[in-house]
């Protein structure tokens, strides 16, 4: 198996590093703009099956070269690449999968259905931690039971050692974050499609120590397609970023106050992008101290069964790698990006296009999560119904 990595950056990395790992696959072949720059652990397999190439995502027939005798491409570029490079693909004959975080590009995507049955191929955008491994989750959860009232999604990206004032260190894209603070969460209310402002509604979760108390609050982006999949049928459907008590009232006030607006304003005669401005000066605060990084998710999924209320629960608590200097960020993104992409590759999946959970066999999926010392945990609980 021959697999096309687009993106060499954390989760590119990652994806590729967990590829060659597997059994079965000949080449990686990683394309960025600079590839120049590799990871301590796939230096490696450089004098191997490992291949880097330089390319522009931009330019369509560069990529589309790229995909020659490739039986997967794994997209870890900026979500604006997506779609373009989910068509190409489709014309290729080739498997396609990427990290999404854009629902509107995800809906465009899943309109290559028709064109990916044809050639007996799959496209799954949305292959990540949030979107991504959560809603494997959340479907796996409201297939248990007879029918599902409630289904809520927190996930959190969080340093081991916590610094004020912030308590928070950059596990991916800031740039990235900072887009989900300012965009409002789709969210499904009384089984209709709502929009809540991001950063709001804030609450307190529990976890196991070492974690402790978490705060959890609205962002956009997490949900994918399950509102619109479920709505009518779901009468709660939530998404919630968590993260260490305190942050998210320092950050309403941060964008409340203008800091994180993309508009650009004039200041003393000089044009100023707000964001860039505030990433700039918060940047070498917010790269941590070298303790690490954890990833904590949790998924409740509530209904009856049986005669019973019950609740589905999945959780995971992952942790930076010593051993590689994988990020825990960057294991449960770039790992769920590789194994769809394998599943993809051995013929596990079924041809069309579609979301995770719409397409991802989640027993098969959490069981290679294990393989990698990712535990997906899961409980239930069962009460009689009023």
């Amino acid at each position: 198996m021959k697999f096309l990595v687009l993106g060499g950056g954390t989760q590119g990395t990652a994806a590729a590093f967990d590829l060659l790992r597997a059994d079965g696959v000949d080449e990686v072949v990683i394309a960025d703009l600079d590839a120049c720059a590799v990871h301590p652990c796939l230096q490696p397999h450089l004098e191997g099956r490992l291949r880097l190439v330089e390319v522009d995502a931009a330019d369509a027939g560069q990529v589309a070269a790229l995909m020659e005798g490739v039986d997967a491409v794994l997209c870890a570029l900026p979500y604006h690449f997506n779609l373009q490079v989910a068509r190409l693909a489709v014309e290729a004959g080739v498997h396609f999968t990427d990290l999404g975080g854009n629902t509107a590009i995800v809906d465009e995507q899943r309109k290559l259905d028709g064109a990916a049955r044809e050639r007996g191929i799959s496209v799954v955008p949305d292959t990540g931690l949030a979107p991504g491994m959560v809603n494997i989750f959340a479907q796996a959860g409201i297939a248990a039971l007879d029918s599902a009232d409630a289904v809520r999604l927190w996930v959190g990206g969080l340093p081991q050692d916590p610094r004020p004032p912030l308590n928070y260190e950059i596990v991916y894209s800031l740039e990235g974050m900072l887009d989900y603070y300012v965009t409002p969460a789709v969210i499904l209310r009384d089984g209709k499609r709502t929009r809540v402002d991001a950063l709001s509604e804030v609450e307190h979760l529990d976890f196991p120590e070492p974690v402790g108390r978490l705060e959890a609050f609205f962002t956009g982006g997490g949900t994918s397609t399950l509102p619109q999949r479920h709505e009518g049928r779901v009468r709660t459907l939530e998404y919630k970023t968590l993260r260490y008590p305190g942050h998210a009232r320092i950050m309403r006030a941060i964008r409340d106050l203008g800091l994180l607006s993309d508009r650009e304003v004039v200041h003393e005669g000089r044009r100023i992008n707000p964001r860039r401005f505030f990433i700039q000066q918060v940047t070498p605060t917010l790269c941590g101290n070298g303790a690490g990084d954890l990833v904590v998710v949790r998924v409740d999924v509530t209904g009856p069964r049986g005669g019973a209320e019950t609740r589905v629960r999945f959780e995971v608590t992952d942790r930076q790698d010593p051993a590689t200097g994988l990020t825990a960020m960057a294991r449960t993104t770039g790992f769920s990006l590789s194994i769809t992409a394998l599943m993809q590759a051995r013929g596990r999946l079924r041809p069309g296009a579609g979301t995770p959970d719409e397409i991802v066999p989640p027993a098969l999926y959490i069981e290679e999560l294990r393989k990698r010392g990712i535990h997906a945990e899961q409980s239930e609980h069962r009460a009689a119904r009023p």
